[in-house]
């Protein structure tokens, strides 16, 4: 049996005790908020809409795969789960780019160094975060237990049983809201006075298909990749899974989905569009799969503050749902559990202190990568194949090769630190200031790149940073 370490006392002046501690949502951030507080001592219970995930089959068509980077492994390495996570996950170094003429070309994400996102499979990362919780005496999970309303301000909050209706209210010293973009424990924030609150959905939907195995049982495409076929206006990826298939998801406009009505007409559009992905998929496969379900919906969620009272406080999707582009929503959840174990270190169980400084600090990363994700939509479906991104790369990569610790390129402050989302992009702004002024003062002339260009840009990083602090 693994113990709590959570201890009475005092930390930097404030009272450091054990609270009662309600979590509203079992998912993949409720389940690592659960351990997160449960490690600290705290009593924990988490309610969960859905039955067990690990009882349960998976919901075919309602779940993009996962893309585990620097951010979330983070998080689980504060609760003992990286590397049992990187064992499962599969290593993706780069960008594979699916040309319609059948060619392929390979854009690494970093050139100098093995970094790699891990493709993860949502229903194990879910049923470990769960099963993580059960080590723990004080973390207690109950599901099928549907949130019917409450006062948060006063960490209050009733719930129905799903399968016998019974009701259920619990009072508790904190509610962490982490159920999800349809959030019901933001819907209270709603009623309150000064919650801003902005859902946008885009004009484009997602539907999953599959690539099986080959016929000996290992991957027919290279596995350590994101694999995308950009189109401009639309795209399809593909991302590895442990036995051997692939997820693949299509996303485009509405207006396209709905153009194709036959089995005729579908097979017509990937002829066309993606014609190296038809025997990879199977032609009745493709067909099967495609019109099983309706394309579904892909929305973004921006507000603040993210707590009311001492209370309540809402994270991850509830908080700030994205659209899965940067491959960021889970990893931006996983580092909410993170930002709260920092301040719950800094302040012991001052929770006033501690949620007026997560709404603080966390509201303008959080609407950073909301909008990283919306640009990366653009950057996937069409830029990756255009000369003027192949170069920017090319640069970038250079400079971060002579400078890793100065120019650092934006997918690599994402994805591969924990730099705040707000600071990446204005990071991104400052190196295209420079470059541009580069080019002004040199041309497109290869002496940009010499000794007087990086002095110059060494020079304004210094400045940069010395503005930023």
């Amino acid at each position: 049996m693994q113990h709590a370490n959570g201890k009475n006392g005092t930390i930097n002046g404030y009272k450091n005790e054990p609270l009662n501690i309600s979590i509203v949502g079992g998912g993949l951030v409720g389940s690592l908020a659960a351990l997160h507080m449960g490690k600290r001592g705290h009593n924990v219970t988490v309610y969960e809409y859905r039955e067990d995930i690990r009882t349960a089959e998976l919901v075919i068509g309602r779940s993009i795969n996962l893309a585990l980077s620097v951010r979330g492994r983070t998080a689980l390495r504060e609760v003992g789960l990286e590397d049992k996570m990187l064992k499962h996950g599969i290593p993706m170094y780069g960008r594979m780019i699916h040309n319609i003429d059948g060619t392929r070309n390979i854009i690494p994400y970093d050139r100098h160094s093995n970094q790699a996102i891990y493709s993860v499979g949502r229903k194990y990362l879910n049923e470990i975060l769960l099963t993580a919780t059960e080590k723990y005496p004080n973390i207690n999970l109950k599901f099928n237990k549907k949130m019917s309303g409450g006062k948060v301000e006063k960490g209050e909050v009733h719930f129905v049983d799903t399968t016998t209706k019974e009701e259920e209210t619990t009072n508790a010293d904190l509610i962490i809201g982490c159920d999800g973009a349809f959030s019901s424990v933001r819907r209270e924030f709603l009623k309150k006075n000064a919650f801003n609150y902005q859902q946008i959905y885009i004009e484009h939907g997602y539907l999953e298909l599959c690539i099986p195995p080959g016929k000996d049982g290992e991957f027919l495409m290279p596995a350590n990749y994101l694999h995308i076929w950009p189109r401009g206006k639309f795209m399809m990826i593909a991302l590895p899974n442990q036995d051997r298939t692939w997820t693949v998801t299509l996303f485009m406009p509405f207006e396209n989905f709905d153009s194709i009505k036959s089995s005729d007409e579908l097979l017509k559009f990937f002829e066309t569009f993606f014609p190296d992905s038809i025997p990879l998929i199977g032609e009745e496969r493709l067909v099967k799969d495609f019109f099983k379900i309706p394309p579904q919906y892909l929305m973004a969620v921006k507000c603040r503050p993210y707590h009311v009272s001492s209370k309540c406080v809402l994270i991850g999707d509830a908080g700030h749902a994205v659209v899965p582009f940067y491959g960021q929503g889970m990893n931006a959840g996983f580092e909410d559990c993170s930002i709260l174990t920092r301040l719950f270190n800094k302040h012991g169980s001052d929770l006033e202190k501690i949620l007026n400084e997560y709404s603080e600090t966390r509201w303008e990363d959080a609407h950073a990568v909301c909008d990283l994700a919306m640009y990366n939509y653009i950057e996937m479906r069409d830029l990756v194949n255009k000369k003027s991104f192949l170069f920017r790369k090319a640069v970038d990569d250079f400079l971060h090769w002579m400078m890793p610790t100065v120019w650092v390129p934006l997918y690599g402050s994402v994805s591969f630190s924990c730099m705040p989302y707000k600071k990446c992009i204005d990071n991104r702004a400052w190196q295209d200031k420079v470059l541009n002024r580069i080019i002004t003062v040199s041309g497109y002339a290869v002496s940009a790149l010499g000794l007087l260009g990086v002095y110059q840009i060494y020079n304004n990083y210094r400045m940069f940073e010395e503005s930023s602090n």
